[in-house]
C-alpha cells in the first residue's frame, strides 16, 4: 500500500494553516472539477486525489493523526488502526456542482460520490486503513450488492441569440423522459459559447434500484449576429463614420451588444477600416459576469449617395485645390 503524502497532493508545507490548506483545496478543486474536464480521466483522477488529502487535512482531528503517523504509518496499518469515532460513513467534504467560479463546498453523501464516479471506490486504501470504511473492492461489491445504478445522461442542443449568450438568459424546457414529460426552467450563464455545454442536474434518466438519475445536457449553439461578431471573449463591429467627421474628427454614438449607448471619439484624418479598442465592452467571462473582454469597432467612412448644389460647389473647390496641390508638388 503507498503512503499518501497529502500535503504535496495540495502543494502546501507542512506547517500550513487551515485557512491556507482551504484556499488551496479550492484552487485546484475549480482547476480539476469533472464539470469542466468532461471526459479527462487524469483530471478525475487528481480531483479524486485533492479531495481525499483535504478530507484529512481540512480535518483537526485527521490531520493531527495523519501528522502522527510520519515514518511509522506501516506499524500503524500493522496494528490495524480504527477510524475515527462519530464520523458519518460515505460523507466527504468536497467541491460539489458549481464548476470554475461558483458553487460552494459541502458534504458530499456516498451516493452523490457514486453518482459522480460510478461504482469505483474515490477513494485509496491508504485513506480506508488509516481513517475508516470499507477498501475500495468491498464499496464497489457494496454498491453492486445494492443494485443501484445510475441513470443514462441526455444532451440536446439549444440555440441562443448573441445577446441572450451576453447577458445570460432563463429558459422554460419541456423534458420528455421515459413515460413522463417535465417542465423545467433553466439558467443559461452570461457568457457561455457556441459549443459550451450546461448542465441540468437530475433530469436524464431516471436510475435503477434507487439509483440517482443521470444529467442533462444542454449543448449551446450561438446565432451569428448582424452587427458583432465574437471571437473568444472579445466582440468586434463595424461603425459608420461621415466623411466630413473622418477628416475633421469628431464624435459618433453607437449601441453595444448590451444595448448601451457609446460615443466614439473620431480622431481628424481617421482612414477607412481603422480600428478602434474599447477595453470591457466585450463578452462577460463565464462565471464571472463583472468581467468583460474587449470591443473592436472598424470604421467604415461613409461617401455621401447625394450632394446638393452647394456641397458639391464645396467639393469641386476641395478637388481644384488638390489639383493644384499636385501640380505644384510636381
Amino acid at each position: 500500500m503507498e503512503f499518501k503524502d497529502y500535503y504535496a497532493t495540495l502543494g502546501v508545507p507542512k506547517d500550513a494553516s487551515a485557512k491556507d490548506i482551504k484556499a488551496a483545496y479550492r484552487k485546484l478543486a475549480r482547476k480539476y472539477h469533472p464539470d469542466v474536464n468532461q471526459g479527462n480521466k487524469a483530471a478525475e483522477a487528481k480531483f479524486k486525489e485533492i479531495n481525499e488529502a483535504h478530507e484529512v487535512l481540512g480535518d483537526p482531528e485527521k490531520r493531527k493523526k495523519y501528522d502522527e503517523l510520519g515514518a511509522n504509518w506501516r506499524m500503524y496499518e500493522q496494528a490495524g488502526a480504527a477510524g475515527p469515532q462519530g464520523q458519518p460513513q460515505g460523507a466527504w467534504n468536497v467541491h460539489f456542482g458549481g464548476g470554475p467560479g461558483g458553487g460552494g463546498y459541502r458534504t458530499m453523501t456516498e451516493e452523490e460520490m457514486h453518482a459522480m464516479f460510478g461504482d469505483a471506490d474515490p477513494f485509496s486504501d491508504f485513506f480506508h486503513t488509516f481513517f475508516g470504511g470499507a477498501t475500495g473492492a468491498e464499496g464497489s461489491r457494496g454498491a453492486r450488492a445494492r443494485g443501484a445504478r445510475r441513470g443514462r445522461d441526455f444532451e440536446q442542443e439549444i440555440e441562443l441569440g448573441l445577446e441572450d449568450a451576453y447577458r445570460g438568459v432563463m429558459r422554460r424546457l419541456s423534458i420528455q423522459r421515459e413515460d413522463e414529460v417535465r417542465t423545467v426552467n433553466v439558467r443559461i450563464p452570461a457568457g457561455v459559447a457556441d459549443g459550451s455545454r450546461v448542465r441540468v442536474s437530475g433530469e436524464g434518466e431516471h436510475g435503477a434500484g434507487g439509483g440517482q438519475a443521470g444529467d442533462l445536457y444542454l449543448r449551446i449553439r450561438v446565432a451569428a449576429h448582424q452587427r458583432f461578431e465574437r471571437r473568444g471573449q472579445d466582440l468586434h463591429t463595424r461603425v459608420s463614420v461621415p466623411l466630413t467627421t473622418a477628416v475633421l474628427g469628431g464624435e459618433i454614438e453607437f449601441a453595444t451588444l448590451g444595448g448601451k449607448s457609446l460615443r466614439l471619439k473620431i480622431p481628424a484624418m481617421t482612414q477607412n477600416a481603422q480600428v478602434f479598442r474599447l477595453k470591457g465592452h466585450g463578452m462577460p467571462l463565464l462565471g464571472k459576469p463583472h468581467e468583460h473582454g474587449d470591443l473592436y469597432a472598424s470604421v467604415d467612412v461613409e461617401l455621401p449617395r447625394q450632394l446638393t448644389a452647394e456641397q458639391r460647389t464645396h467639393f469641386e473647390a476641395l478637388q481644384k485645390l488638390e489639383k493644384g496641390k499636385q501640380q505644384t508638388v510636381a
